[in-house]
């Protein structure tokens, strides 16, 4: 059984039991988390496809951990102009282990 899930403007395939590193969440280590917005499920009774989203389908789970991924550079240069303007950034994720999927 498994699910495609949106967060943060990203799709994810969410199967309980695994951890996905989904954009940051307001919620803190340990607590529950319910992912609403479900585009597909597939389970014993078949396939479900949302239009948009799967009507009373939900994916709860459980924060496991606050991070940061790791940096990226951002260069931009001009040639023969002496311009170079370097910066890094660091994107804040949630690490959620999923317990169940409800359709």
């Amino acid at each position: 059984m498994y699910a495609i899930v949106s967060s943060g403007g990203k799709q994810y395939r969410a199967i309980p039991g695994e951890v996905l590193h989904l954009e940051h969440l307001a919620a803190g280590v340990g607590d529950s988390v319910t992912l609403d917005a479900v585009l597909l499920v597939d389970g014993e009774s078949g396939l479900k496809i949302g239009n948009p989203l799967v009507d009373k389908a939900c994916v709860t789970g459980k924060v496991v951990a606050q991070g940061r991924d790791h940096k990226i550079r951002v260069f931009k240069y001009k040639k023969r102009k002496h311009y170079r303007r370097t910066k890094g950034h660091r994107q804040s994720f949630t690490a959620v282990r999923i317990e169940k999927i409800l359709a």
